[in-house]
């Protein structure tokens, strides 16, 4: 049978917090009720989430993950970092919610993460994009080092190993290209705001801010760049 829908009903702690986020991010909510049970549908074109509570739910413990494919994962992330910055004053990228800009993992396709008020895990990707499980060609080892960290980062939430990672990968590969070396200190950045280390993050910035980079290679990270300046200069 052609044409079946599926629709994921995502737990949380507090019924009007998600429906709220949600609808910064674009949704509109078409549905709530209190009895029998909290319950609530919320909507952005043919993109439909259910939420529904739980009594001593903790979000920090939700392992619930809806894949979501879409026509232009890039378009989608800049329509909710827009509605996230008008209805929190900024982009939340660390703690519970938060999301996380798109990059291509190793080993993954490209899109980017969100991770709604209930701990639940929206992983966004471009429609028609496939894992590649070729090696490509790095320039350096330090290139690799940042994909894995990004992996562990970003796909699994572990932004402690993944700040391990890129310290082994800048120790070990000193040699490595600039351009290497300042996306890995901008990542770098982005992994310490998410561990709320003010004093890395803006160590971090400052370091990739420092390096001698062309004015190509500039053009080349400066999404990554504004990225990284926003949220550490947005930390609490």
């Amino acid at each position: 049978m052609a044409n079946e829908v599926t629709i994921p009903a995502l737990p949380c702690r507090d019924l009007d917090v998600s429906i709220a986020f949600y609808e910064a991010l674009g949704f509109v909510r078409t549905f709530r009720q209190q009895r029998p049970n909290p319950y609530a549908v919320v909507s952005r074109d043919d993109f439909h989430v259910h939420l529904f509570t739980i009594d001593g739910f903790d979000p920090e413990q939700s392992y619930a993950t809806v894949i979501v494919v879409v026509p232009d994962a890039d378009e989608l992330y800049e329509a909710f970092a827009r509605g996230l910055r008008a209805a929190y004053g900024k982009l939340p990228s660390a703690g519970i919610p938060r999301i996380l800009r798109p990059r291509k993992k190793e080993g993954t396709v490209r899109g980017f993460s969100v991770v709604d008020p209930g701990g639940n895990w929206l992983r966004i990707s471009k429609h028609g994009d496939t894992e590649d499980k070729k090696t490509e060609d790095r320039s350096s080892g330090l290139a690799r080092v940042i994909d894995n960290a990004a992996r562990q980062g970003d796909a699994r939430g572990d932004h402690s190993f993944a700040l391990k990672l890129l310290d082994n990968g800048l120790a070990k590969f000193t040699d490595a290209p600039l351009l290497d070396r300042a996306r890995a200190l901008l990542y770098r950045a982005e992994l310490a705001v998410r561990g709320g280390d003010r004093s890395a993050a803006t160590e971090s910035l400052a370091g990739a801010l420092a390096v001698d980079l062309s004015e190509a290679e500039k053009d080349a990270i400066s999404s990554e760049l504004a990225h990284a300046t926003e949220i550490v200069d947005g930390m609490d």
